[in-house]
């Protein structure tokens, strides 16, 4: 599972990142705000811990921004801000939970996998940017809409969420589908329709928006 840190001091990320990465977690830890939405375009972590005293923009402020276009990354805050109406303000943007400063490492990794258990990952549900697939109904939610899909049309998608940077060819997703190279483009065609989630990238294949 891969979880994204935002914290300003740098010691402090340092000491999150030895820690959760010898809980076999997979860790990228950013200082400020400047590259987080070019990473969550390219990354799909399965968790966000965020402190709020950031260079640029406030915490509460930048998961307000990512909630309204689209991403529902879950959120722990990691902050120094304390009072009732300080962790009312985290919950209300959208957090689910608020660790105040200073923490127990054992608690906070404690409430980590707390969060991680009773999000997707324990509903079987993969998740890029807005839309959720869910593995056990083969129902994808966009937002709030919710789209069925035949049997070919998941087992395509689960291989893109799967591999969200990955530009699948012609021939793979032919093999995938176990169908011709000449009804890839109705295939996608067809996927695309429904979900608009899929891009053509000419001379090469398609990949996830």
């Amino acid at each position: 599972m891969l979880i994204t840190i935002i914290e300003d001091e740098e010691d402090l990320l340092e000491l999150l990142e030895f820690n959760l990465e010898q809980e076999g977690f997979e860790v990228v830890g950013f200082l400020n705000t400047k590259k987080i939405e070019e990473f969550l375009e390219e990354e799909n972590p399965d968790l966000l811990i965020v402190d709020r005293n950031l260079p640029g923009i406030e915490g509460v402020k930048l998961i307000k921004k990512l909630k309204e276009k689209g991403y529902e990354i879950p959120v722990i805050f990691l902050t120094a801000k304390n009072s009732e109406e300080n962790i009312l303000e985290g919950f209300e943007a959208g957090a689910d939970d608020y660790i105040t400063k200073p923490f127990s490492m054992k608690e906070l990794i404690a409430r980590v996998k707390a969060v991680l258990k009773r999000n997707k990952k324990e509903l079987n549900i993969i998740s890029y940017k807005n839309s959720k697939l869910n593995l056990q109904n083969h129902t994808l939610f966009i937002k709030d809409n919710q789209i069925f899909l035949t049997n070919s049309e998941f087992i395509l998608l689960k291989h893109f969420f799967e591999n969200p940077n990955k530009i699948f060819s012609k021939s793979e997703i032919a093999e995938i589908l176990n169908i011709s190279e000449k009804s890839v483009n109705v295939a996608v065609s067809r996927l695309n329709h429904k979900t608009n989630l899929l891009e053509s990238i000419r001379g090469i294949g398609y990949k996830l928006k």
